[in-house]
């Protein structure tokens, strides 16, 4: 795994990769200034109805397979993490919908809870677009199911992704690692414009949720 890590540290520097980092601070920048309103009634309101913490904190891997703490509003009960940790699939799906909050609902519905990545796209932890992050035990064993899984370490993760506006979670992690390694070489201005276009209308219920493991649970693996 080390050498995996080591290649994916030397990357794949790109001119357009500083452009895409200018645009994902002017976008995150931008739309967490319009949002502190509403994000400050949203923390308020997760406090009154079901207490600390406001925010869910998930250990992620990232570039170069740096670890970093994701942010979302939490959804879930307290302490859901240590009851939902072991599972995946259909299984953390059916047990998260136990987990939620009445709040968490909403939030979810809306994606508004995971609004607080854009923090970590600030911080450099992430991008706007890019492969979604995911839990370290869960990417330790798709690299062993998968080779070339380790290849999506050369960008950073993303808030949302290629594979994300074009499967669902009933697809393979080889089919949507296929549409990462899309993105991650053809990444442009444009297609960067052209993901975060066709993830907007999931925004309103339209497009499929992301893959289970993605960002659909606070537990979740994000792949």
């Amino acid at each position: 795994m080390e050498e995996l890590i080591a290649h994916a540290r030397e990357g794949d520097p790109r001119p357009v990769d500083l452009l895409l980092r200018t645009l994902d601070v002017a976008i995150s920048g931008s739309v967490l200034l319009v949002l502190s309103p509403l994000l400050a009634l949203i923390a308020v309101a997760i406090l009154l109805t079901s207490g600390r913490p406001v925010l869910y904190r998930g250990a992620r891997v990232g570039r170069a397979g740096e670890l970093f703490w994701m942010y979302k509003f939490r959804t879930l009960r307290p302490d859901a993490e240590e009851r939902l940790g072991p599972y995946l699939g259909e299984e953390l799906t059916r047990r998260t919908e136990e987990e939620r909050t009445r709040i968490g609902g909403v939030l979810r519905q809306t994606h508004l809870d995971e609004v607080p990545q854009l923090w970590n796209v600030l911080r450099g932890d992430m991008a706007i677009v890019g492969p979604r992050p995911i839990r370290p035990a869960f990417f330790a064993q798709l690299c062993r199911e998968i080779p070339q899984y380790w290849q999506r370490l050369v960008v950073r993760p993303g808030v949302t992704g290629l594979a994300q506006t074009r499967v669902t979670r009933e697809e393979s992690w080889a089919n949507k690692l296929a549409h990462d390694m899309e993105y991650i070489a053809d990444r442009s201005v444009s297609l960067y414009l052209h993901v975060i276009v066709l993830t907007l209308p999931r925004l309103t219920g339209h497009r499929p949720e992301e893959p289970t493991t993605g960002a659909g649970t606070d537990t979740a693996g994000t792949g």
